[in-house]
């Protein structure tokens, strides 16, 4: 499915989407209504298909051609890509001719491909990888630009591929001509089978007709669920749509929710991080999006490691469930191979979170202790049963947990906790507590914590901060007075929580926890436009949130005047589902209160719903409103409130041309 500007794609983002940017309640993980069916008996894909897709990065662009592909496979070799697992190296649209020759061949883009398919996939074949092609169960691809479709040519295309040595087939879902889906599949299907070259084949019809009911014996991958982009909100909202579906995804044959957007500049390194971990966590195909020709080193860092890698690509083949996800802090955990336990302790929310579980819930064997193991930070430590950590806003902590006999040749794990508000007002002391608790089965010793901020600022500890042992479950428990300089500017900053210890045999360790303080702006007092104050978070679905405008499209200040059902406002917030905007109020303010709807520049299509959040909890919510439909005033009492955020669902359909504006928004303090 195409990642086309809302306004002018052709197909719908189709699925129940999970609001994905708020704290949640627990997950339901809903049982298998059936069986999955029985897998390809091929041998493929026998763990989650590894590579490279261009589509995230290039889209149609001329920089998509035959150059940047080989030069993808190089780097795949030079950045140790391929040693960590890679393998395909995957043409998505665009690649062929608007139309066929004279005999109904396929006809390779001379411009982008002039030496053809096969040449690059030769070449691609010389670096020890795989060439994977795309085309669409329909007349036409999803490009506007409508390139021919494989519908009534499955056998012909399919030996093309196979005659230029392609390995893995893409199959979208785009002009389909209402025909049934399952049928379209099989016919493809059998078309790869008949040229007897083995090739991956990915089905790509978005989840619309619940593939993992019925495709296992079909393809070896299905897309779970709509488009991904680069955003927190989208890739958050993918991963709901994908966790429940566990019980269908096993060796030849995966849920698929996306490829990966680690890269491409829409996200932070944290929420990458939390994106790689999460998919590996969940068997997904890891395929890259982003051009590596480009790529930061921090990027290689988070696609190269190859313990996580290892957490997709366990041979068990089990997609991690959901163990527990209140208040936005998720414990997701797979079993391994070798009886071990990966675990996610991932933190929707934006702020830091203790999230904790235990080695039973986790489902391992009685034992003395027990090794753990951070995938990040590759440090490896020894627990009585304890698996916690704080985990930063938008952050994920994945490890390895295990009943080990050489348990006590590990130090033991300490954990670190933080409790108070780090969102600080330059020049106001902010007072916070860390907690440092003995997780293992052996005491730490000679402990001692420290809280360090950025040059100028004042951190001072009000109680102690050693211990000469912590055993198990024993806590240091010390209060901090942090205080940024008056005149520092708003915006994030870095702290560093660190506890440094010594084991029972004497050997130094150290846990750091990364924080982020925020300094923020006291809200003026009276009643202001919320388009003119300043945000300590925007998160939009397609485009950026924008001040005073719509959302428009997909580039900052795009947008157009604010207007809803032919009124026009001078202030407001235009953004697009699903969204989510966060305002300090400083337990100052009592009332939020605007005239919210989809903006007319949808003509016909949106369907989105608006909530007010005060803190953690929804104080005021609407019903789904349609681009039919006037301006609803929507007003929330938020007296008491720290933070308080403006939410955009999708109004629990899909996502299709959803502009929201909060036209008018007006904070009283």
């Amino acid at each position: 499915m195409r990642h086309l500007h809302t306004r002018t794609t052709r197909r719908r983002v189709v699925g129940a989407i999970t609001a994905g940017l708020m704290c949640t309640a627990a997950l339901v993980v809903p049982a298998a209504t059936a069986p999955p069916a029985r897998a390809l008996d091929d041998g493929l894909a026998r763990t989650p298909p590894m590579g490279f897709n261009n589509w995230n990065s290039t889209y149609c662009r001329a920089e998509f051609n035959e150059a940047m592909i080989k030069g993808i496979a190089d780097l795949f070799v030079e950045k140790g890509l391929k040693d960590a697992g890679y393998r395909y190296v995957n043409l998505d649209d665009c690649w062929a001719r608007p139309q066929r020759d004279a005999d109904g061949k396929l006809v390779p883009d001379p411009v982008r491909f002039p030496h053809g398919i096969k040449a690059v996939a030769d070449y691609v074949h010389s670096k020890g990888l795989k060439l994977g092609i795309y085309t669409s169960a329909g007349t036409k691809t999803c490009d506007p630009n409508g390139f021919p479709g494989a519908l009534g040519h499955e056998y012909s295309d399919a030996r093309q591929f196979a005659d230029w040595g392609v390995d893995y087939l893409k199959y979208d879902n785009c002009n389909n001509q209402g025909l049934d889906a399952r049928q379209r599949y099989r016919t493809m299907r059998d078309a790869l089978k008949a040229t007897g070259r083995p090739i991956v084949f990915s089905i790509c019809e978005w989840g619309e007709n619940k593939p993992w009911e019925w495709a296992a014996d079909v393809g070896h991958l299905w897309r779970s669920t709509g488009d991904i982009r680069d955003s927190w909100a989208s890739m958050l909202t993918i991963a709901k749509k994908n966790l429940p579906l566990a019980p269908y995804a096993g060796p030849g044959h995966w849920n698929d929710p996306d490829m990966l957007e680690v890269g491409n500049g829409g996200m932070t390194d944290t929420e990458y991080r939390s994106h790689f971990s999460l998919w590996s966590i969940m068997a997904a195909p890891l395929l890259i999006g982003s051009d590596l020709r480009k790529a930061s080193d921090a990027t290689f860092t988070i696609l190269g490691n190859k313990e996580v890698i290892a957490v997709d690509q366990d041979p068990l083949g089990q997609q991690g469930s959901v163990l527990s996800s209140e208040g936005g802090r998720w414990v997701i955990a797979k079993e391994m191979a070798d009886g071990s336990r990966a675990v996610a302790l991932f933190n929707e929310t934006a702020s830091p979170q203790r999230i904790a579980t235990t080695t039973a819930a986790l489902g391992l064997p009685d034992a003395d202790a027990y090794t753990l193991r951070d995938l990040w930070q590759h440090r490896t430590y020894n627990t009585a049963g304890g698996v916690s950590a704080t985990v930063p806003a938008h952050g994920t902590v994945l490890l390895r947990v295990a009943p080990d006999p050489r348990w006590a040749a590990q130090p033991p794990a300490v954990e670190l906790a933080l409790n108070g508000s780090l969102f600080t007002e330059a020049g106001s002391p902010a007072v916070l507590t860390t907690t440092a608790t003995g997780l293992g089965r052996t005491a730490a010793r000679d402990v001692s914590v420290t809280l360090t901020g950025p040059g100028g600022w004042t951190v001072r500890p009000g109680s102690a901060t050693t211990a000469t042992s912590l055993p198990t479950g024993r806590a240091l428990r010390t209060t901090w007075t942090l205080t940024a300089p008056a005149g520092t500017p708003d915006g994030s900053y870095p702290l560093n929580l660190r506890a440094s210890y010594r084991s029972p045999t004497g050997v130094s360790t150290e846990n750091v926890v990364p924080l982020t303080a925020t300094v923020v702006v006291a809200p003026p007092a009276g009643t202001s436009y919320l388009g003119d104050l300043p945000w300590v978070f925007a998160g939009s679905g397609f485009g950026p949130a924008e001040r005073n405008t719509s959302n428009g499209g997909k580039a900052a200040g795009d947008g157009r005047p604010i207007t809803v059902g032919g009124v026009v406002y001078g202030k407001g917030l235009g953004v697009h589902a699903l969204s989510d905007v966060m305002y300090y109020t400083g337990r100052r303010c009592t009332t939020v209160r605007a005239d919210v709807g989809v903006d007319d520049e949808t003509g016909a299509k949106g369907s989105v719903a608006f909530e007010i959040w005060a803190d953690g909890d929804r104080v005021a919510a609407t019903g789904t409103l349609t681009n039919a439909m006037p301006a609803q005033p929507l007003s929330a009492d938020v007296s008491g409130a720290e933070l308080v955020r403006l939410v955009v669902t999708d109004g629990g359909d899909f996502i299709d041309s959803d502009h929201a504006d909060w036209a008018d928004a007006r904070l009283t303090c």
